[in-house]
């Protein structure tokens, strides 16, 4: 993970950490939450919803998706889900003191 420095004007931190207060979050995990909502077009849910939606009236709002890479295709997705739930439990693994 990665620390940025941000310059904001004093009103704008007073503000975030009024909103994340009253959210019960830090002002870190609230700033980190927006910014998401306003670059990951993936994110979904109401109060998300309603974030894009104020970045999109601003202006502020990403529209191309991330470059994580390609999707993969349903199929492969299914494939994936089929095959995660074969493994070894955890439980076991922690058993051993492998964990």
């Amino acid at each position: 993970m990665r620390q940025v420095t941000l310059r904001l004007p004093d009103q704008l931190v007073t503000r975030l950490k009024q909103v994340s207060g009253e959210r019960g979050d830090s002002v870190n995990a609230y700033a980190a939450a927006v910014l998401a909502a306003a670059v990951d077009p993936e994110l979904e849910g109401d109060e998300v919803a309603r974030v894009r939606a104020r970045l999109a009236r601003a202006g502020l709002l990403a529209t191309a998706p991330h470059s994580a890479g390609p999707r993969p295709d349903d199929a492969a997705v299914s494939r994936a889900r089929r095959a995660a739930g074969k493994g070894r439990p955890l439980s076991e693994l922690v058993r051993e003191g492998r964990g």
